[in-house]
Order: structure tokens, then sequence, then C-alpha cells
């Protein structure tokens, strides 16, 4: 029997999940999917239930049930390119014909001495619930410092406050605003809206250490009770292993069909792919969809015909009631985008994005 390895349940791995079970496989063929979940965390929602807005089922999505597919859970340690081999922390190696890598990302704390050890993430399920205990837990007029003022970062900051009117909220950015990737009029917008909800925005923050509950500007201190990190991304450290080509933000040099230029074998999705835009949910699933099409043109013996892969645009979220976003060339704010990101989770959770 040949064996298709997905490893990682994300949005990525999940669609070639369901895209190649749409089809008949092939009768010698067996499907597997690898997680240390037994189901998907809607990760665009994480900041909601570190803040208390979502409950942690809110934010699940089971993985198909179907006996075509083959639910293993557990903790990945490696992957061995050379000999086919998946290996655990627990369990014996994994053999594999194809391999589809999803493991996503975890923090890039840039070598900041204390990043890790005293602040919060917001990348895994597990250290979300962690984040929502540290945030629950703190005091009425506590300080939470969300360290990094992109979209994550005011997302999370927006719905914080919509959680907790009690608290004192900042964001630190090293830029001159938050979203500097977005259009100026669109960080006007989101800057107006903090500032009427007594969010305080620090920009020009250069982190040299943290200690505990004090952030080091330099020279300068900043006090916090929480500090929550959202300040930039990298592969998982299993890709980070690899002795394979990777771009100088370590994600994995891949060819036009989404797979290593000497591992044909070797599918690489997701957040650790080298894509010519942002890591998101969004270009996770596009890529997705378009491995399992080359998949199943493996199985007809036919040259795969892919189109370019189009993002449809950026959506972010202040609380419940407000939003922002950009569709193509076009700023959107206010209810409008907020509605339709509540959409696109909607379909997220049914397996229709």
């Amino acid at each position: 029997m040949k064996k298709i390895v997905i490893l990682g349940g994300g949005y990525g791995g999940l669609t070639v999940a369901n895209e190649l079970l749409e089809k008949d496989l092939p009768a010698d063929t067996v499907l597997v999917l690898i997680d240390r979940m037994p189901y998907q965390g809607l990760k665009t929602e994480y900041y909601a239930l570190a803040s208390g807005t979502l409950a942690d089922k809110e934010i699940r999505v089971q993985y198909p049930v179907d006996p075509r597919l083959i639910l293993k859970y557990g903790e990945v340690t490696a992957v061995d390119p050379v000999q086919k081999l998946i290996l655990f922390e627990n369990d014996k190696p994994m053999a594999y014909d194809t391999l589809i890598l999803g493991l996503g990302c975890v923090d890039k704390y840039h070598e900041i001495p204390g990043a890790q050890q005293y602040s919060n993430s917001i990348q895994t399920l597990s250290g979300t619930r962690k984040t929502y205990q540290a945030v629950n837990d703190t005091l009425p007029y506590g300080q939470v410092t969300i360290v990094g003022g992109g979209l994550s970062g005011v997302e999370m900051a927006a719905e914080l406050r919509e959680s907790r009117a009690d608290l004192n909220i900042r964001i630190l950015d090293r830029g001159p605003s938050i979203l500097s990737a977005f259009p100026e009029k669109l960080q006007g917008f989101v800057r107006e809206w903090m500032q009427e909800h007594q969010i305080e925005m620090m920009p020009h923050v250069s982190l040299s250490r943290l200690e505990g509950g004090i952030l080091y500007n330099q020279q300068d201190v900043i006090h916090t009770d929480v500090t929550i990190w959202t300040a930039g991304i990298q592969p998982s450290p299993i890709v980070q292993q690899l002795q394979l080509p990777k771009d100088n933000q370590g994600r994995l040099i891949i060819n036009e069909y989404h797979h290593i230029h000497d591992y044909p074998d070797i599918y690489v999705v997701g957040d650790c792919a080298s894509l010519p835009f942002s890591p998101s949910a969004q270009a996770a699933e596009a890529q997705g969809e378009q491995i399992a099409q080359v998949i199943r043109a493996g199985w007809k013996q036919q040259t795969p015909r892919l189109g370019q892969i189009k993002l449809k645009g950026v959506l972010g979220s202040l609380g419940k009631k407000s939003g922002f976003g950009v569709m193509g060339k076009r700023s959107i704010t206010g209810l409008v985008p907020r509605a339709l990101k509540s959409g696109v989770l909607w379909l997220s959770k049914h397996h229709f994005g």
C-alpha cells in the first residue's frame, strides 16, 4: 500500500485531506493525518479565546470521519527525508511514500533575552489557553502589554478591551504606527478606534530584554502585569532542523507544484512554505487545493495545470462590532469587514472555506 501522510491538521493540511477525500482514492493508497490534537483549532480566532470572548469549543473543527482516512495523534520530533520517515516522541517511526508538510509556525523572539520566558503566546491552542488564564487572573486595573502592532496584536488588543473594560491595555511596536503594512487610511481608522477605547499605542519601541513584569526599551523601563507576544513568527522547529534549501525567513523553498525540488515526494503547505505573500489561512487553503490537484494528476499520470494563487484580501476585527480590511486595492472599515470575517469563520467551521 502507498501511504500519503499529512503532517499537521491546520488550514492547509485539512484542505488537502478534504480535497482528496472528495474523489475516489486509488485502491492501493491509504491517507493518514497526523496531529498532536484530536481536532483543528481555528488559529485566526485564537485572540478571541485568549481574551475570553469565545469558548474553546467554538474554535474547534472536527477532522473528517471517513473510513479512507486514518487519524493519528502524537508529538512529532523530526522528519527524515532520506529514509522517508516521521519520528515521534513516544512511538515508533512511520514511513511514508508522499508527505504533505504543514506543521505551521511558532513565535519568533528575535533573540531578545527573556522574551520567550516572560511572555504569553497565541500561536498554539495550549499556549493560548495559558494566555487566557494569565489574562483572566489579572486583577482589575492591571496592565496587559501586547508586543507587536500587526494584525494579531491589534485584534488581540481590541478583543481584550471588549472582554475586560477594567484593564489597562497597550500595544508596543517597533515602527511608527500599528498595522504598518496596511494603507495609511486604514491605519488611521484603527488608531482612532484604539484611542476611543483607551488602548495605549507606543511606537518606536525596540525591546532589549524582558525580566518578569519589566520590559526594557533599551534603557527605558516599561512595567506590565501580563505580556502577550505577537511580534513575528517562524516555521516549526521541525522544519528549522531540516537541512534543506530555505528562504531568509527559514521557510522551505518549493517549486511551482509545491514540493521540494530534490524531494518530489514532499509537499510543503502553509507557514512552512516559501511563498510570495505573507503566511495566512487563506494562502494555506489555496495551496492545499493545488497540492491535492497535483496528487490527483499524478494518479492519472497527467501533468497538472495550476493557476496562480490569488488572495482575496485581508480582514481584521475590532471586537464584535467593527473591523477593517483590504480587498484588492480597496480599504474597508466598520461593520462590513467584521461581518465578512464572521462569515469566513462560519465557512471554515463547516469546511467550506
